[in-house]
């Protein structure tokens, strides 16, 4: 798929990796969906620099766990811009807790936010996709998917859950739309973490260093420029996933 003339729908684009994603696409000519929950200020910061970049962006505010949330984020999308090509599930919450830490509420939020919501955005963008006979779906995962972290059992749950979708939605929608997903390793810590536990995840990885948000964006556009891949998963976590 030529990215130029797309449309893209990036979810979490406020900030982060999801703003770099948004950021990427528009800079290969996308338009650019610009979703955010609460973070308001930086969605319109994201939408400032991808019009700098004289590529088309609007923001949208949704509440992706809510009932009719997906669909109703399409339909706006698709309202404002005509189309929707692309959908890149950035959007996630990472919560800690062990097997006796995990609560009632602590799982339904990451599972909620993790799983169900991109599996319900995905359906509701497949269905333009579908009639356009094309249509790209890069899901975020983690390397918790393949090996369950104890100390973030429900999150490493939620993101083997995207994984399976993933792959289940491969097989659903073939040919004509590919799912896939990347999965990045230590490239933006949380904002909490403490220098000694940033070294702890670079060194469990095999490359011994951090990655960079310009690893996953490539990563991302590998995988929706190219049209012979879907099912898969790719790794942005130097080795991480093997160790």
């Amino acid at each position: 798929m030529k990215i130029e003339g797309r449309t893209a729908l990036v979810t979490g684009a406020a900030r982060r990796v999801g703003r770099a994603i948004a950021i990427g696409l528009a800079s290969r000519g996308a338009r650019v969906a610009v979703h955010f929950r609460s973070s308001a200020n930086d969605a319109e910061e994201t939408v400032h620099t991808i019009r700098a970049l004289d590529a088309e962006a609007e923001k949208f505010q949704c509440e992706l766990t809510a009932d009719g949330a997906p669909d109703a984020l399409v339909r706006s999308v698709l309202d404002r811009f005509g189309s929707l090509d692309i959908l890149v599930n950035s959007a996630s919450v990472f919560g800690k807790g062990n097997l006796e830490e995990s609560t009632p509420e602590l799982w339904d939020e990451q599972m909620d936010t993790n799983a169900r919501a991109p599996f319900f955005l995905a359906r509701a963008a497949s269905r333009p996709m579908l009639e356009a006979g094309c249509g790209k779906i890069v899901n975020l995962t983690d390397p918790a998917g393949d090996l369950i972290w104890p100390a973030y059992f429900a999150y490493s749950v939620s993101k083997a859950a995207l994984v399976a979708t993933t792959r289940g939605m491969a097989r659903t929608l073939a040919p004509q739309i590919q799912v896939n997903a990347v999965a990045p390793g230590p490239v933006h810590f949380p904002e909490d973490y403490s220098d000694s536990q940033k070294r702890f995840a670079i060194d469990r990885t095999l490359l011994k260093r951090a990655g960079s948000t310009e690893d996953v964006v490539r990563a991302v556009i590998f995988l929706i420029e190219n049209d012979y891949i879907t099912g898969d998963v790719i790794h942005v976590d130097g080795g991480r996933h093997v160790m």
